[in-house]
């Protein structure tokens, strides 16, 4: 009889060639995992922070919290995330970094210096804090510090990138180090956040370049391309709040007002790949001055003025057009058909800008600006305690705050190195607090029985590019988009998905049309009954819990630039003023939104008639 194992030889060895192309993943390292930051977080060592009530938050404590570890807040509340956040940045201003905990404490450092000296005295006169704030002001206005001393500087850094340091665990959870250069000439909001993607040992051979060294970004860029080189580290800078820049952060010239020429345009989004699109102080996808055919463009809109002037009338409808994302998506649109090269290619995400230590954008567990507006206060009341009316012609008040925003990042770990690089290559996007899952790719060869296939994701890298790439070689037919959205799985359903298009046309002309690509099936009852304000209850009866849609683009003509993103649009819930009044008792201003429609906006996908994208 012959022997079995040898009879099976040649037809192992055939299974065995035929296995090595078994695993349709082999080979496959796509970005796959989802991980949820706030890359715009202050704690007691930002000098307005401390001087508004948050003096003993340190970046310690905002790490803790953010990781998912409960906290005492500064009005003696616990308070903790329903679910931790996976990265955080600390991006306490450069300007007077970490100069109130020292003053408080009396450091021996900061007394040896006689600026110190003077405003630890006057910290401690009768006078006190409002001193204080006087010689805060007048720093800012002359741009001028109120001290000056590298050592207590440098000191104050090391310890800001040590906590960071020490708090960041490769895998589980990432602390990046960064901080926010607070430009603002006139008042106008120049803020940018720097993120460095090293650890202590690059970052700490540096001091944070600040506002106090130069009021122009291109300064701050030109500052980081010296660390880069000089370190061997690497940069991204985030602009943020353009809401409130009058018509200066996305203005078509440069901070000396020139046009922009080629190399400014790639110097800008070397430096600039992102754009903070919502945070507390109010929303910057689009204005329904600029979008008056949209019917989602007034959400969370701030129509004040800058930082100087909180008076709406200062606030000029030619001023919006450079203020907000849509808009200036389009402007870049045709500076890249004249150019040769997009300044305003970004991609876009969501952060806090807290003052508080505190990273929450939830409507249900929002802490608010500042420590003197967390829950308790009259923050819900037209009075607001942060802003002098009569000297600052204030007309803002603290219900007028967005609990929102936060960063939705696609990369393979949870990691300084893949964040950052998923930042650097707009692989993300913006929440108004929700954690809306969202995938988004363009192609040329999608069908729509793509978006059923169980390995869509993957059909989306494989045959297209996601958010915040380029379309490849233009093709003869109209683009494909797979989108995919799921609700927060402690959150609300979904209303409806869109695509934002915006182009410029052969005349000049540029354009913008929202299309809707899918809509939750119509329920039973009428939309919204089950929300209540009163009780600041509401039930997920209507909606979606996921929502997926092929689309193509119906007006698609290839010889304009285009782009194209995802807006997900949840169900109408109670506003975090609703919140304040059920759980607290208190009341409400008349003109305070109790509701509200949470949203996630992605970054672009291009589109350009030339074959070689930049």
């Amino acid at each position: 009889m012959k022997n079995p194992a040898l009879f099976c030889l040649p037809l192992l060895g055939a299974l065995a060639v035929q296995a090595q192309d078994y695993s349709p993943y082999a080979g496959e390292d796509f970005p796959m995992n989802l991980y949820w930051g706030d890359t715009h977080l202050h704690s007691s060592f930002s000098l307005d922070a401390n001087t508004m009530g948050n003096t003993g938050l340190n970046p310690a404590t905002a790490y803790r919290f953010a990781r998912g570890e409960q906290v005492v807040a500064t009005n003696g509340m616990p308070v903790r995330l329903e679910a931790p956040l996976d990265f955080l940045v600390v991006s306490d201003h450069a300007e007077h970094l970490g100069i109130m905990p020292k003053l408080r404490s009396g450091d021996p450092d900061l007394l040896e210096d006689p600026d110190g000296r003077r405003l630890y005295d006057l910290l401690n006169s009768e006078q006190g804090m409002q001193a204080i704030m006087q010689e805060l002001l007048q720093s800012t206005s002359t741009n001028t510090p109120m001290i000056d001393n590298k050592q207590v500087e440098r000191s104050v850094w090391q310890e800001t990138i040590q906590l960071a340091d020490q708090y960041n665990a490769p895998g589980n959870f990432t602390a990046l180090i960064g901080y926010e250069w607070s430009s603002m000439p006139g008042g106008d909001n120049l803020h940018r956040v720097v993120v460095l993607a090293d650890g202590a040992d690059r970052a700490g051979a540096i001091l944070p370049f600040s506002s106090f060294n130069s009021e122009e970004p291109e300064q701050l860029w030109q500052f980081l391309s010296d660390y880069e080189t000089d370190t061997g580290g690497r940069a991204l800078v985030i602009p943020h709040n353009s809401n409130i820049s009058n018509g200066r952060m996305f203005a078509l010239a440069d901070s000396r007002g020139n046009r922009f020429s080629k190399q400014y345009a790639e110097a800008r989004i070397r430096w600039e790949p992102l754009m903070e699109v919502t945070q507390i102080k109010g929303d910057s996808e689009t204005h329904p001055y600029l979008s008056p055919t949209d019917p989602y463009a007034d959400f969370e809109t701030w129509d004040f003025g800058n930082f100087n002037s909180w008076d709406g009338d200062n606030k000029k409808p030619e001023m919006l057009e450079f203020e907000y994302a849509r808009s200036t998506l389009k402007n870049g649109l045709a500076e890249q058909q004249r150019l040769g090269s997009n300044p305003f290619k970004f991609g876009m995400i969501g952060s806090t800008d807290a003052h508080t230590g505190l990273a929450t954008a939830q409507e249900n567990n929002f802490w608010g600006k500042a420590s003197m507006v967390e829950p308790g206060s009259d923050r819900t009341l037209a009075v607001d305690p942060m802003v002098d009316e009569e000297q600052n012609n204030a007309m803002i008040t603290p219900w007028e705050y967005s609990a929102s925003g936060y960063a939705g990042v696609w990369a393979r770990s949870n990691t300084r190195e893949e964040i950052f690089d998923a930042m650097r290559r707009k692989e993300v996007y913006a929440t108004t607090g929700p954690r809306i899952a969202v995938r988004f790719f363009g192609g040329w060869n999608f069908q729509e029985e793509d978006i059923f296939d169980p390995d869509s994701v993957r059909i989306g890298y494989r045959r297209g590019v996601p958010m915040g790439g380029d379309l490849p070689a233009p093709s003869s037919r109209a683009p494909g988009f797979l989108l995919m959205a799921l609700k927060d799985p402690q959150g609300a359903n979904l209303e409806r998905v869109q695509i934002v298009k915006g182009w410029l046309d052969g005349q000049g002309n540029l354009h913008e049309k929202v299309y809707d690509a899918a809509i939750a099936d119509a329920k039973p009852e009428p939309r919204d009954t089950t929300l209540n304000t009163d009780t600041a209850t509401y039930l997920n009866r209507v909606g979606a819990a996921q929502l997926s849609a092929w689309w193509r683009d119906p007006d698609f003509d290839p010889d304009e630039h285009a782009f194209y993103y995802a807006r997900v649009l949840e169900i109408h819930t109670p506003r975090w003023t609703a919140y304040d009044h059920a759980r607290l008792g208190v009341p409400v201003a008349a003109e305070a939104p109790l509701t509200v429609q949470d949203r996630a906006y992605t970054s672009p996908i291009w589109y350009s008639p030339d074959a070689n994208n930049d």
